[in-house]
């Protein structure tokens, strides 16, 4: 079955039987027409056909830093919610935290392999941006807040705040594990969050109480190590993840301390490894997969309007959460 013999059967033109696989401008009777004579026949136009046509692959990139993140799969399933309904189909590039590999991907997308972009950023650099200017089809940051361009990024700061707020009820003496300051977001943003409330409380949150961890929940365990070897009077711990907070709970509790009364820890991100360790995790709630929607709906509309230089920028809310882990004042 093609084209030809679809435009026989409903009794219209070639020209009219493509215009309507368009989306142009065909009578409503001819329409209903074409259309029934499409569902008894189950005709399915060619995609390869359709792209030459339309110039168009209906395929959309989006480059992840890490598969395995329960944050990333969060916005993902978001993602993909909303563009596969929209007839698209998501061709996901993992990055395993190498800029090295974004460069790559970007550069790979930038000239219309593909009819959009959802970059999951972490950390920009110059050669992002760099990169970003020579783009010539639609792309939409997720993760970060990037000046200039269409984006979609959590309130990291507040959030870090709202936490802190909670945990300076009942702690006095305060560590911290963050992650590195280039990622603007989780690294800069949250600690910057965490020190306002720290000193608007008249507590110093002194330098070798903070540690630099990676994500993992192995860095959480290591840096838990570190500080509490070194200050094993802190009875409060934040840490910028989730992840790494389950980390530092896992050493706390296998080197004798009793959460929360001894220490309380406190992540952010509401990942599912919270819910379920002993004690529950107190954190942050950001929402992960609407963010992924918002992002997919904001990268359609930049599609089908063909405005590459339309600059929209989201702030997503967020919500402390909780649970055993914090002490109650």
């Amino acid at each position: 079955m093609n084209i030809n013999e679809i435009a026989k059967l409903a009794g219209v033109s070639r020209a009219t039987v493509s215009r309507y696989l368009n989306n142009g401008y065909v009578s409503e009777e001819k329409k209903k027409i074409i259309r029934q004579v499409i569902e008894e026949t189950g005709y399915q136009p060619s995609s390869q056909a359709q792209m030459l046509r339309t110039k168009k692959t209906k395929l959309v990139g989006v480059i992840l830093p890490k598969i395995d993140s329960n944050t990333i799969s969060r916005e993902v399933a978001g993602i993909s919610d909303i563009l596969t309904k929209q007839g698209y189909q998501l061709i996901l590039a993992n990055t395993n935290n190498s800029i090295e590999e974004e460069l790559k991907y970007l550069s790979l997308f930038k000239d219309n392999q593909v009819d959009g972009v959802i970059f999951i950023a972490t950390i920009l650099t110059k050669q992002h941006r760099d990169m970003l200017k020579e783009y010539k089809v639609p792309i939409v940051v997720l993760g970060q807040h990037l000046e200039g361009y269409p984006c979609i990024y959590q309130d990291d700061y507040k959030a870090a705040m709202s936490l802190t707020e909670q945990m300076v009820k009942t702690g006095r003496k305060f560590g911290y594990i963050t992650v590195t300051d280039k990622d603007e977001a989780v690294g800069r943003k949250r600690m910057s969050g965490v020190e306002e409330i720290l000193n608007k409380n008249k507590i110093k949150l002194k330098t070798e109480c903070v540690k630099c961890g990676a994500f993992t929940m192995e860095s959480g365990y290591e840096m838990a190590e570190k500080l509490f070897r070194e200050h094993p009077d802190i009875d409060t711990l934040i840490c910028a993840t989730d992840t790494m907070a389950v980390g530092a709970v896992n050493w706390l509790k296998k080197n004798g301390y009793q959460i929360p009364q001894q220490v309380q820890v406190a992540g952010m991100g509401d990942s599912s490894l919270g819910k379920i360790i002993e004690p529950k995790l107190t954190t942050v709630h950001f929402f992960y997969k609407t963010s992924g929607m918002e992002s997919a709906k904001m990268l359609v509309d930049l599609m089908e309007s063909d405005e590459v230089s339309i600059h929209k920028e989201i702030k997503m809310g967020c919500k402390v959460v909780l649970r055993e882990s914090h002490r109650n004042a």
